[in-house]
């Protein structure tokens, strides 16, 4: 993979985003140092991630035979982060973005350490794999969320918009998530499926390393500190519960994520493994996250000319007009294609998503709802991917392919004509 986020072009990326838009705190001189420093962490545990991306199903199908096996392993480890989220989201409220996101990161990679250690001690098996799973998860799940919750923090800093600075966030995320499946191949290639999570872990533990030197104010609610953990979770709810232009959102993305990540997670998965090309399958998700890194990069030139509802409902059907000639499984180049238009739709999604609620939930309430989006990106797909892997051990890849690209269409529809989806334009807070 080319050089990473601390490289001098990287650093140059940032500043040409950033010198073009007016401080948005006269008072003060902006600082980029701050928002650099977070976005270089941000991409190496992007890349760390999305490596387990790919060599997680790839060394449980490996181990099995069984796309079946694949997806209840990743249903199975999603558990945690589910039940978790609520809890993590107070913790992160309650004692710093900074400083929990530090903790989850550190623990993240030496938990990833002990597949490649357990391997060698013992023979690896499914059940310890998903053992070891099920600890990561428990503290893998509010990484994002905690960096997602500090972006106001070093955008105020450094003079930014939460459009700009979301657009470069998550173009920042795909691009780590564009680099990991590929560099993940790769070492999978060359040095086998154990090796490759050394690599993984190197990755987390210097974005861990990073953090230390971003310092910021952030915002913390008068008396939350009173509060016991319990009342501070449940308060997430009620913020969502009481902001229906965020939940309608969130329904949006979870009907979304149930119905295509298995596409990513399952199908595509097995039908690589089958014919032996593990190059083929992180180069194809390579190039769709690559494509995510334009979409994302419009999100801010496309929210000054169209409504967030609007853009929610093009990316929406982008993705599902997309998927429907890839679940025939065409040649190569052909899949490649649609997979980049497939990326440039889904980029302003989660951008958009992230705006939606820091524009519209207070501050020191945003880890948890942060936490919840978690939630959805977990609970959804859970049974989905189950059931996608029984039936592509049943069915073969291709007619559940195209059986979900089918049902992610019917889906954007859906959301596409829902009248209440006009709610995501207003802001009831701004950084």
């Amino acid at each position: 993979m080319p050089a990473i986020a601390t490289s001098r072009p990287f650093r140059w990326t940032i500043w040409v985003f950033a010198k073009k838009l007016p401080s948005s705190t006269a008072a003060m001189k902006p600082r980029l140092t701050p928002i650099v420093i977070t976005l270089a962490a941000s991409m190496l545990s992007v890349v760390s991630g999305s490596m387990v991306f790919m060599a997680f199903p790839w060394l449980a199908i490996q181990l099995t035979g069984s796309a079946t096996s694949a997806g209840a392993m990743i249903a199975i480890t999603s558990i945690p982060s589910l039940l978790l989220a609520p809890v993590i989201g107070s913790i992160i409220d309650k004692f710093g973005r900074r400083r929990v996101g530090m903790i989850l990161e550190f623990l993240t990679a030496a938990v990833t350490l002990l597949i490649p250690i357990s391997a060698g001690m013992w023979q690896m098996t499914l059940p310890l794999l998903i053992t070891i799973g099920l600890i990561r998860s428990t503290v893998v799940a509010g990484i994002g969320s905690a960096r997602k919750s500090l972006m106001p923090d070093v955008a105020r800093v450094a003079g930014l918009s939460l459009e700009r600075v979301n657009s470069i966030q998550e173009a920042v995320f795909a691009t780590g998530f564009a680099i990991g499946p590929a560099l993940a191949s790769v070492c999978i290639g060359l040095f086998g499926v154990y090796p490759t999570f050394f690599v993984v872990a190197a990755f987390g533990f210097v974005a861990w390393a990073l953090m230390f030197f971003v310092k910021v104010h952030e915002v913390i609610e008068p008396h939350e500190e009173e509060k016991n953990l319990f009342k501070f979770a449940m308060e997430g709810f009620k913020v969502l519960g009481s902001t229906p232009s965020v939940a309608i959102m969130l329904a949006g993305v979870m009907t979304l994520a149930m119905i295509y990540l298995p596409t990513e997670m399952i199908v595509l998965p097995k039908y690589f493994n089958g014919t032996g090309n593990a190059e083929g399958l992180g180069f194809l998700l390579s190039a769709m996250a690559a494509a995510t890194i334009v979409g994302a990069l419009a999100f801010e030139k496309l929210s000054k000319k169209f409504k967030y509802s609007t853009i929610f409902r093009i990316a929406i059907l982008g993705v599902a007009i997309s998927m429907i000639p890839m679940s025939f499984l065409p040649p190569y180049w052909v899949m490649i294609f649609f997979g980049l238009i497939l990326g440039i739709t889904w980029g302003p999604i989660t951008p958009l998503l992230n705006t939606v609620i820091q524009r519209k939930i207070a501050p020191s309430k945003r880890g948890r709802v942060f936490s919840l989006e978690m939630v959805i990106w977990s609970a959804g797909p859970m049974l989905s991917m189950v059931l996608a892997g029984i039936a592509v051990d049943a069915l073969g890849v291709m007619p559940v392919y195209i059986f979900l690209a089918v049902a992610t269409t019917a889906a954007g529809l859906f959301i596409t004509f829902n009248k209440r989806m006009k709610e995501i334009n207003t802001a009831d807070f701004a950084d």
